[in-house]
């Protein structure tokens, strides 16, 4: 068997991790991208491995009875809702199982009876802020090319585009007509945003050349119906600048905080770039339940912060951690990965003291300033290394842990920072994680000393493999 060879009459068994599926083909496992559970399949080999194949689908000859028809053009181009074409309910019980497997199979793990998975109220127009990126040679399929294969000649206004990478292609964008993770106004603000730039002939970025002028612009919306507009560019020519979101924010008045960046580098990334606040407010508010249900808190949220980019789900998962949390308002909480500080500000009128660790030092002036305007008087922030300042010492001059939240990005938490934890010896320690695979990793290093006692999944993102997941760690003996 080589590439290209085709397998026909393939049935789909279940799902596998990356949102593929698995079948068998003469006795191998075939990884599949693009199926449902239940198809019967014609596939196309990408890669071959003594020990196992990996395929796309071509047809489906026989649907599932799980599968669904998706809703967005894009699907198939775009790597963003890869699970659309898969019953929701269906969907949920693979995340739910992607978390039994990682923790029983990766962590070696005793499980108590797991928590059914907290779905999400929205499926749809769920996300709060998007990156799209401009393009001076947007992604053409073969509708745009010649019988031989060549790209005909097309009008300026059709070769550019402002959307979204293709997986696994850096260079590669395509135009998106229609986006369905964001509430209105994104998708009218970027087609207006591809719309004036084309009018006023203000040049799109070619990722592969590295010139031109328009890179990206990030969208963030907010429940409070506030908008924030980050227009990033390659040099400082204001006239382009002002007429880009000018024609925004004239257009939208909910646009309260437009800024733009000036990135002359060979990525995007802004985290370590001045950002220049052109009109309005230099943040959006986000606002929340606070966990008794009495009373709403309020996060500030700049360009920089980072928040949960589900909303209405970000409450689920914070209220879920509190619940586990079981705090009686006499407990020293630390709250590592504390970013700009929403989950030590969601617990902190139910404990006594609450620290938050952080190693971006603008996120923890964030989290301050979060704790002020909620009136919030028992939180303290720092900024550093975890495994470096959560010592012997830190400890002895701000109190014990009593609990732990712990919150780390993709990666989970370094061997250091796990050995910091056992160090410590809080009664508990709340785990909250985006990826299961690490959280088990970490989980088996923290085994000796405690024992996993609950198993909350959530679900942040419809229509991807992604899914949360909080487990309670209580001491041992």
């Amino acid at each position: 068997m080589k590439k290209g060879d085709r397998i026909e009459h393939l049935r789909i068994d279940t799902m596998a991790a990356e949102g593929k599926c698995v079948g068998r083909h003469e006795g191998k496992v075939v990884f599949i991208q693009g199926g449902a559970p239940g198809d019967v399949v014609t596939v196309s080999v990408t890669k071959i491995k003594s020990s196992f194949l990996e395929a796309k689908v071509e047809t489906v000859e026989e649907r599932s009875t799980f599968r669904a028809d998706p809703f967005c053009e894009h699907f198939g181009l775009c790597g963003g809702c890869s699970w659309q074409h898969i019953q929701y309910e269906q969907q949920l019980q693979y995340k739910q199982q992607q978390i039994i497997d990682n923790l029983e199979r990766l962590g070696g793990l005793a499980l108590p009876p797991v928590q059914p998975i907290i779905a999400s109220r929205q499926t749809k127009h769920y996300r709060n802020k998007l990156d799209f990126t401009f393009t001076a040679n947007k992604w053409l399929t073969s509708l745009a090319q010649s019988p031989t294969g060549k790209r005909v000649e097309l009008p300026y206004e059709e070769i550019v585009g402002l959307g979204y990478h293709i997986p696994r292609m850096y260079d590669r964008v395509f135009d998106v007509a229609n986006c369905y993770l964001q509430a209105d106004p994104s998708n009218a603000i970027r087609l207006l945003a591809r719309k004036t730039a084309i009018e006023n002939q203000i040049p799109f970025f070619d990722l592969r050349k590295q010139v031109g002028f328009l890179r990206t612009l990030t969208i963030r919306t907010a429940s409070t119906g506030e908008t924030m507009v980050i227009l990033q560019v390659t040099y400082d020519e204001l006239r382009w600048i002002d007429t880009m979101l000018g024609a925004l924010t004239e257009a939208f008045p909910q646009i309260t905080s437009a800024h733009y960046i000036i990135n002359g580098k060979r990525n995007d990334t802004f985290h370590d770039l001045d950002i220049v606040c052109w009109k309005g407010q230099p943040y959006i508010t986000e606002t929340m339940p606070a966990p008794d249900g009495k009373n709403k808190l309020a996060f500030r949220v700049g360009p920089k912060s980072f928040y949960q980019t589900n909303s209405a789900q970000a409450y689920e998962l914070y209220l879920a951690a509190w619940k586990m949390a079981a705090l009686t308002g006499h407990e020293h909480v630390y709250d590592l990965y504390t970013g700009t500080g929403t989950i030590a500000n969601f617990v902190a009128r139910h404990a006594k003291k609450v620290i938050g660790l952080e190693y971006v030092e603008a996120a923890i002036e964030d989290a301050k300033i979060n704790s002020q305007i909620n009136g919030i008087g028992n939180t303290e922030f720092y900024a550093g290394d975890m495994k470096d300042i959560l010592t012997d010492a830190f400890l002895q001059q701000h109190g014990p842990a009593d609990v732990i939240i712990t919150d780390p990005p993709r990666a989970g938490m370094h061997a250091d920072v796990c050995q910091t934890l056992l160090q410590a010896a809080p009664e508990r320690i709340i785990y909250v994680s985006c990826n299961p695979a690490t959280q088990a990793r970490d989980l088996q290093l923290l085994a000796p000393a405690y024992h996993l006692t609950a198993v909350q999944p959530v679900d942040m993102f419809p229509h991807t493999m992604h899914v949360e997941n909080i487990v309670r760690l209580d001491k041992r003996g």
